[in-house]
């Protein structure tokens, strides 16, 4: 396959240019975005980026969880489209790039196709995943996991926010439940540029992530039951703590993601605390234990390993315990021609570069069952995400696409 001129490069002003306008729809209260899920806010994101991507020749399709679709024709009809994408929904509290960096750097790659006359064989597909983020309507990653067929379209439908309205209502009520049947499509390949969220890159100066897996996740809610009683008046020898009792499991969770270093973590990230007042022993608290690894057989032993810690901790403290599964998925291994393709293209580029294992979900990691995938990261500041504060520089912005643009246009085939 031919690969683009290491002189051909995206128009870092306009990508750039994209993302600050795409960040006046929804924002935050502290400079980043609240652009949730199928609300009137990500209809908005949307249209605009419907709009754009019309204006660079691209026609557009919708199915069935609103995913959208807008495609690139390639010279050759029957040929299988690459897919390029991420998506535009935001944390409540969440910044400019996550996910919205993905696809713009998509409608990126079209626009300076378009500029550089290049025609490839393949069509090329850039995609807005709906509800990646999973925090209006749980789980994460609803409607690529719909595509991929981790999930029901009526389950998905069903999920419902913390004020009763359920998802597939709401992607009706916004205007974009479309016709297209999900999961129907197929791909050549599908390739997602997505900031690092972690610390890693910023701290080593390297440019680029290449990303061979993805880390393993494993959510289990942990319920644990004590006697709500005055925190004054309850003698030492007397109590049912319930809040202790999670305390030591937390304390139990660190020490076995120590124990399974370098690439396993784990923490507890929601929890619920009752009656959570001040002068009140807990009665009950309700958490939900994160654990991740690249290993399978890592997060099983870590998952075992907790509950079985879990109930001694809860047994000797006189407290009810309830453990239960609540989400996850397996480790993820991209394609290792997809992972090569975007290897050599930071190579051709002349940027710094390093392997990483993705610690985040991302809609790549249920394509991957699907269609050859691979995944491009920048780094961000700090290793910030899902945070007002989080931050890129226009160069890394730049340098993603840069890659993601010759790896996808490899891969599409330029035809001379």
């Amino acid at each position: 396959m031919t690969a683009p001129g290491t002189n051909q490069r995206i128009n870092s002003d306009r990508l750039w240019d994209s993302l600050m306008e795409m960040a006046k729809i929804g924002p935050g209260v502290r400079g980043g975005n609240n652009r949730q899920t199928v609300t009137d806010e990500d209809s908005e994101g949307r249209h605009l980026f419907r709009k754009w991507c019309e204006d660079a020749g691209m026609s557009m399709g919708v199915d069935q969880m609103g995913n959208m679709f807008m495609r690139h024709e390639g010279t050759d009809p029957d040929a299988l489209p690459v897919y390029v994408g991420s998506h535009l929904d935001t944390q409540p509290t969440g910044g400019k790039y996550d996910g919205v960096l993905g696809v713009l750097a998509g409608l990126e790659i079209i626009r300076t196709l378009n500029d550089l006359n290049i025609k490839t064989k393949h069509p090329i597909v850039v995609t807005n995943w709906t509800n990646e983020e999973g925090t209006r309507f749980a789980p994460a990653m609803l409607a690529s996991g719909v595509f991929a067929g981790m999930h029901t379209q009526d389950w998905a439908y069903d999920r419902e926010d913390h004020e009763g309205k359920k998802f597939g209502a709401e992607l009706e009520r916004i205007g974009w439940k479309g016709e297209e049947e999900v999961g129907q499509r197929k791909m050549h390949a599908f390739f997602e540029l997505h900031i690092e969220q972690g610390p890693i890159l910023e701290a080593e100066g390297k440019e680029i992530g290449v990303v061979t897996h993805g880390q393993g996740l494993s959510w289990t809610q942990f319920t644990i039951t004590g006697k709500e009683s005055h925190t004054g008046s309850t003698p030492m020898p007397m109590r049912k703590n319930a809040g202790l009792g999670m305390a030591r499991i937390l304390d139990l969770v660190d020490k076995v993601a120590w124990d399974h270093k370098p690439d396993a973590v784990g923490a507890a990230g929601h929890i619920d605390v009752y009656p959570n007042s001040r002068n009140v022993i807990p009665g009950k608290v309700v958490f939900t234990v994160d654990l991740r690894s690249p290993s399978l057989a890592t997060i099983e032993e870590m998952e075992q390993q907790v509950a079985t810690g879990a109930m001694d901790i809860c047994k000797e403290l006189g407290l009810g315990i309830e453990i239960e599964k609540v989400g996850g998925f397996d480790p993820v291994e991209f394609d290792e021609k997809c992972v090569t393709a975007v290897r050599n293209a930071a190579e051709r580029l002349g940027y710094s570069h390093r392997n990483l294992i993705s610690g985040a979900g991302h809609d790549a990691c249920w394509i991957n069952r699907m269609a050859p995938t691979a995944m491009v990261m920048c780094p961000c500041v700090d290793g910030l995400s899902h945070n007002e504060d989080e931050d890129i520089s226009q160069e890394w912005a730049a340098a993603g696409t840069d890659v993601l643009f010759h790896a996808v246009v490899e891969t599409a085939e330029i035809v001379e």
